[in-house]
């Protein structure tokens, strides 16, 4: 699957490869119920798909605080361990509960560095069924710009297949009851 991909690609070559990877994630998680599996699973295709990604991983929402997130399946450097709900990009993103494309992560206020390598992100609101938040996807990349709405709306596809059929209730890391 990894293969020279990056931010440069055509719009419609892009999208063409997210549509791919959708199919490739929806055929590697099928009868898999374990939420971990499916995150960890997501992570690690999404960072061997695209060279361009530096980081990509899930910041999961709490059940003992539910106003913040706490570092789940992640592929990359070192990631934050915890972050408020509404700080950084990360938290705005979950506070939100909207997809949030940073083409430079300095000229975010209240930007939250993780790993100085980073330059651009884009994080969108991971939901159950029902809509009830689980966490946020976090992609980023050591260059600016490296991420418009060719990725959102392809990463908005894989997380709505992976996980929008989630069943409310089930908790982290646990399957389906």
């Amino acid at each position: 699957m990894a293969e020279s991909f990056n931010a440069t690609l055509l719009p419609h070559a892009k999208a063409a490869r997210y549509a791919a990877l959708a199919e490739e994630i929806a055929s590697v998680l099928e009868g898999e119920a374990n939420l971990t599996a499916r995150l960890a699973t997501v992570a690690a295709m999404l960072a061997q798909a695209f060279e361009h990604f530096f980081w990509s991983g899930f910041y999961l929402v709490d059940p003992a605080r539910p106003d913040e997130l706490v570092v789940g399946p992640y592929q990359g450097a070192l990631g934050c361990l915890r972050i408020a709900f509404g700080r950084g990009v990360c938290g705005a993103a979950a506070a939100e509960r909207r997809t949030l494309i940073v083409p430079d992560v300095e000229a975010f206020p209240g930007h939250i560095a993780c790993d100085a390598r980073s330059k651009s992100e884009i994080v969108l609101p991971v939901t159950d069924r029902n809509g009830v938040l689980l966490g946020v996807l976090d992609v980023d990349a050591e260059t600016l710009a490296a991420f418009d709405e060719v990725d959102a709306e392809g990463l908005t596809r894989i997380l709505r297949e992976t996980f929008g059929g989630w069943p409310a209730g089930a908790g982290n890391g646990t399957s389906p009851q």
